[in-house]
């Protein structure tokens, strides 16, 4: 495997495929879909091993958790321009309604302003409208370094 390099800028799709072969990510099959400035668009294919009510199949609020907390951490990276280590201080997620059975999962976190030791995030996952989400996240993290 080649090593990552987190001091030369930040590219989330590269960054994306390391962690699929090592990260909790990659055993979630997360994967990337697209960014910009200061956001990160990632996506979760429906997978009956990540449904949380048989009968129902509907996804587990844990897969999409795990979605959200990665879309926002790259946001920040991307807005910085580089990797910077981090500990998720608060990630409020408010479910609008469950996700539709066989669907993919997109999640789109932005950064939208950061301190000297804390970055603020938002965002929204939606199962193919972005007009009807699934789910809205707010959060906060904080540097480690």
């Amino acid at each position: 495997m080649s090593r990552f390099d987190f001091t030369q800028g930040f590219d989330p799709e590269a960054f994306t495929k390391m962690v699929r072969r090592v990260g909790h990510g990659g055993a979630l099959g997360i994967d990337y879909v697209g960014h910009g400035p200061d956001w990160v668009e990632l996506g979760l294919d429906y997978d009956e091993k990540l449904v949380g009510v048989v009968e129902t199949g509907v996804l587990a609020s844990g897969p999409i958790i795990s979605l959200m907390d990665m879309a926002t951490s790259m946001a920040i990276w991307v807005r910085l321009g580089r990797f910077r280590p981090q500990a998720t201080l608060d990630m409020r997620v408010d479910y609008l309604r469950p996700a539709t059975p066989g669907r993919r999962i997109v999640g789109r976190g932005e950064c939208y302003g950061v301190t000297r030791s804390v970055a603020f995030v938002r965002g929204i996952a939606h199962d193919g409208d972005a007009a009807d989400p699934v789910a809205h996240v707010t959060g906060t993290f904080m540097f480690t370094d």
